[in-house]
């Protein structure tokens, strides 16, 4: 099990654990790896978000030497949890703790399933 509270994301990327993909059609015929792999969308839940997209911050220009200025970041749609589906193409696959998760950045992402209710 990864511990996310080590694991820092960075900027609009995400941090998956894909769910394991079938072998089987929806008619119950066994497929070969090969069609497997040319899937173009996969599926997994979200285990970790980077901050967000980052957003310049307002510099006065007539006090150049104040320090300690912060980045402000527009937050990302995904949450810790969600089920996403995302392109496969676009994913970078990684292993942490034996392991296999993908960091696929937020504009890959297709769709997101929440438990929690939607309002409009």
């Amino acid at each position: 099990m990864v511990d996310s509270q080590k694991i820092i994301v960075v900027g609009d990327r995400v941090l998956i654990r894909p769910t394991k993909e079938s072998d089987k059609s929806n008619g119950g015929l066994y497929l070969p790896p090969s069609v497997i792999e040319k899937e173009q969308v996969q599926s997994g839940y979200i285990i970790k978000t980077g901050p967000g997209y980052p957003v310049p911050a307002a510099i006065q220009e007539d006090e150049p030497w104040k320090e300690g200025k912060k980045t402000n970041y527009i937050p990302l749609q995904a949450k810790e949890g969600d089920l996403a589906l995302y392109m496969k193409k676009d994913a970078v696959e990684i292993e942490l703790h034996n392991e296999k998760m993908v960091i696929v950045p937020q504009a890959s992402l297709l769709l997101l399933m929440r438990d929690e209710e939607f309002t409009i």
